[in-house]
């Protein structure tokens, strides 16, 4: 039986305005909105539906196209070793906590840990374009996201610790500021020694080209995602890797300099996003710490390096509610670790622990592609679709990577459009990441299905068949009429623990939302690689009537990316070159 009989939701003729959008016509004497009610506005405003699309310009404008390679005239670059075959590490093996014995911290380390998580993994060619693929993935391929680290004194690389930015394309790291040995000293006293921070930004303007007001939501997919490539490429280091989430933009600016007028003048500005401690050696301390205003002030203060290059020769369309809902989403509210006690064991989640597997870290991690289309044909294993899920799951025994980076309990769960997978009926099915939200998830969704467990899966991955039938035609139609959401062996929509998220943390916690949309994403995306096979993330979906499809008529659950699974179609017109040939540079 097909699903598509299911009554969707058409959305309204104009998008809403943003409480406070200087933008819109605004009644006199109204009072200024909260950060939550900003946050509410542009959610709403941004969602496409059948018959309209979030704004965008409607046409890429190619003359101001944005330069994917930023880069800071007059700051010292240091190109890193590139490895030349990485750790000979099996890929199963990054999930195993505690498994791979810690690296000390050198250039060769420092090198191959920004090699896992933001460089260049190949280079494409059609004609007489060429661009670049990376590590991290993002959406269109434009990636606003920028990496910073603050290191200590290296010496291959420097004799007194600084802050840096990482130049994907030249694989290096450019020296933005001198700091003070005291300044390092007193600033990660309370951390690990040999532990050092890593720092992510958003250019909003990269995805705003192409996305329009819609882009916010891109960059902090693409945030999640890089968070995602820097704990794994942390574990394939035996490190650790926790996010710093009580430290807000102000201080994330301050620390990587994105706050200094001089150095952006006439360039595009950066967005702070997230702070990250790299932790070598086991390390236990309040999970929330926060870094000192005084220290941080003191970084803020040391001799910086360097102009930023402006990305685009002019912008044609400025788009005032991203700058709205970023601001409104400034701060973070996350009090403590949360509670993970009645999580699964990976034993019961996998029934025996995964301990084998045909590839290697760097193999998949480096050989991770997007997939362009799906041969409509390919059918995964019920094993191996099982095993994808049960990575997504958090433990109690050390919470698994990548989810040990985040102390919050899993607010994305999952709606699933299975079309391809051996054993199991085709259908809708949902899987609660967190198994206190399964009884949740049946209030918010259709009284009819049915919730019943596949009886091949462990009873203890919270996985549920809703309802059966073919639902190919529906995963393509609630994803912008795109044929990669039915062709592949399965695709998703995340769906977030949306309005109960705000009231817990804030308006701050939207961006987290989409961060662990990231993750979940990145996990698929290597999961299919090692699998055989390939995934890709769907930004594009109608998102109301995807609502429609669960049954979801509150505005608590809202659907917040959206992925697909199954064997690739390959273009044969382009030719792959490799990621770095430094004789003959790109």
């Amino acid at each position: 039986m097909a699903l598509t009989h299911l009554p969707l939701y058409v959305g309204t003729a104009e998008p809403p305005s943003i409480p406070g959008d200087r933008s819109q016509a605004s009644s006199a004497g109204s009072s200024d909105p909260s950060p939550e009610e900003v946050v509410l506005a542009y959610h709403e405003r941004t969602k496409h539906h059948y018959h309209r699309f979030a704004a965008s310009a409607g046409t890429m404008d190619w003359a101001t196209q944005p330069d994917p390679f930023r880069r800071y005239a007059g700051a010292a670059l240091f190109r890193l070793p590139l490895p030349e075959a990485g750790r000979a590490l099996p890929y199963w093996q990054l999930y195993v906590v505690d498994g791979v014995e810690p690296a000390p911290l050198s250039i060769e380390s420092i090198s191959l840990f920004f090699r896992y998580a933001l460089s260049l993994t190949a280079w494409k060619r059609f004609r007489e374009t060429t661009w670049a693929l990376r590590a991290n993935p993002s959406s269109g391929n434009l990636h606003p996201t920028e990496g910073y680290a603050l290191l200590p004194a290296i010496g291959a690389i420097h004799d007194r610790p600084g802050v840096y930015h990482y130049a994907p394309k030249e694989h290096g790291l450019e020296r933005r500021a001198d700091l003070d040995p005291s300044v390092w000293a007193n600033l990660t006293a309370a951390f690990a020694e040999g532990s050092f921070l890593v720092g992510l930004s958003s250019i909003h303007w990269r995805e705003a080209w192409k996305y329009g007001e819609r882009a916010f939501r891109y960059c902090q997919h693409d945030v999640g995602h890089a968070l995602g490539t820097l704990r794994f490429a942390a574990a394939a280091l035996g490190w650790k890797l926790y996010l710093l989430d009580r430290v807000g933009d102000d201080t994330v600016s301050q620390l990587l300099g994105l706050d200094r007028d001089a150095d952006y003048a006439g360039a595009e500005r950066e967005h702070p996003d997230l702070v990250a401690l790299v932790v070598r050696e086991k390390w236990s301390s309040d999970r929330g710490l926060c870094l000192s205003k005084e220290l941080v002030s003191q970084v803020a203060a040391s001799r910086w390096y360097g102009t930023a290059n402006a990305l685009s020769l002019e912008h044609v369309v400025d788009w005032p509610v991203i700058d709205q809902v970023a601001v409104a989403t400034t701060n973070p509210r996350i009090a403590a670790d949360e509670e993970f006690s009645k999580f699964p064991s990976e034993e019961e989640l996998f029934e025996a622990p995964v301990r084998a597997g045909s590839f290697t870290a760097s193999s998949v991690i480096l050989g991770r592609r997007s997939a362009v289309s799906m041969d409509a044909s390919t059918a995964t294993p019920a094993a191996t679709f099982f095993r994808m899920l049960a990575r997504l799951v958090p433990t109690r025994d050390g919470r698994f990577v990548p989810w040990d980076a985040i102390p919050w309990r899993p607010r994305i769960h999952l709606g699933l459009f299975v079309h391809r997978v051996e054993d199991l009926p085709p259908g809708l099915y949902a899987l609660a990441r967190d198994p206190e939200k399964v009884a949740p998830l049946q209030q918010a969704m259709r009284p009819e299905f049915l919730w019943r467990r596949p009886l091949s899966c462990s009873p203890r991955l919270p996985l549920y068949l809703l309802k059966e039938g073919d639902c190919r035609a529906l995963a393509a139609s609630v994803s912008c009429g795109q044929d990669i959401a039915g062709d592949g062996a399965f695709s998703l929509a995340m769906i977030a623990d949306y309005r109960d998220s705000l009231v817990a943390y804030g308006a701050g916690f939207y961006r987290n939302l989409f961060w662990e949309a990231g993750l979940v994403g990145q996990v698929l995306y290597l999961e299919a690689e090692e699998a055989g096979i390939r995934s890709t993330g769907i930004g594009c979906y109608f998102d109301d009537p995807v609502h429609e499809v669960f049954g979801i008529s509150s505005r608590d659950w809202q659907s917040f990316y959206h992925f697909t699974v199954g064997g690739p179609v390959e273009d044969s017109r382009l030719t792959t070159l490799p990621a770095y040939n430094f004789e003959g540079e790109q």
